[in-house]
């Protein structure tokens, strides 16, 4: 079959976009989207993202995102940017403001005047079974409102904050993004069995109250240039440590988000916006 895409980024976190509704996928397997997203033999991409009809009556589409290992996962910041630009450049919606359905809730886009794209992204989830995370019996420290583990590894361990911005992350402070052990120990922490979904791997430096920097091993990907969800984990974490102020400049290997996270006014439940780039790099077809 022969199958229409366009490839785009968010800060650096580059995607594959097929127009599911017009196009019939049903047939791809895991093997055809690995195929897809391998950089050598493919297009080349850290995940997948497939246009679809909505199911749920509130919602103006759905989204399915497929990582570069053919694994499925449930939530991605970056490809909503590239989401709702891609939809509207297609002509298959008109407005500015829409409701995208993805994995386990409904979020809200909208494409601003100076062409970023802002993402209600919702509130994040401390719950351990909603993560999921398995706490074990680990050494524990609390830190205002939330509770830091210290988690095991086979040669040493690291303090993370585990919570969902609709999909798992470990979050961890670190002096320096440059010099993290993003590649030694990211793979271990995704892979850990206190995470039965695998899990994002955030490392994050404070830089001012304004602004941090951030690098993101994410699970079915490796490290990636951006990861939006990572950003808002990551921004979560540090305003509840009262290291920063929101709204916080995130500033990613491939780009700078803004995070804004009115928790001094709303508590825990207060959403969390997310606004930033959304790029189209080439349209193009392949057949499968």
């Amino acid at each position: 079959m022969k199958l229409h895409f366009t490839k785009m980024h968010g800060a650096g976190n580059d995607f594959i976009v097929i127009d599911a509704i017009e196009q019939d996928v049903s047939k791809l397997t895991t093997d055809d989207w690995i195929f897809l997203a391998n950089r050598q033999l493919g297009i080349g991409a850290d995940q997948i993202l497939l246009v679809e009809s909505p199911t749920k009556v509130d919602a103006d589409f759905r989204y399915r995102i497929i990582n570069h290992d053919g694994s499925e996962v449930e939530q991605c910041g970056n490809g909503s940017r590239c989401f709702v630009r891609f939809v509207r450049a297609k002509g298959l919606t008109s407005k500015k403001e829409i409701r995208v359905e993805v994995a386990h809730t409904v979020i809200t886009l909208t494409e601003q005047e100076d062409q970023r794209v802002r993402v209600n992204m919702g509130s994040p989830i401390f719950e351990h079974d909603l993560i999921p995370f398995i706490p074990g019996n680990f050494d524990t420290q609390v830190i205002g409102p939330i509770t830091e583990f210290k988690l095991p590894l086979i040669q040493s361990s690291v303090w993370i904050t585990p919570l969902s911005m609709g999909n798992p992350h470990a979050v961890q402070l670190v002096k320096s993004v440059e010099t993290a052990l993003v590649s030694q120990i990211g793979p271990e922490i995704e892979n850990h069995p206190s995470f039965p979904k695998r899990v994002n791997v955030g490392f994050v430096e404070v830089v001012d109250r304004s602004h941090i920097n951030i690098r993101v091993f994410e699970r079915g990907s490796g490290e990636t240039l951006s990861c939006g969800t990572g950003a808002c984990a990551a921004a979560v974490t540090v305003i509840l440590k009262n290291l920063v102020d929101s709204p916080v400049c995130v500033q990613t290997l491939g780009g700078l988000l803004e995070i804004d996270w009115q928790y001094a006014k709303q508590g825990l439940l207060a959403d969390v916006i997310m606004t930033g780039p959304a790029t189209t790099v080439f349209e193009g077809i392949i057949e499968i």
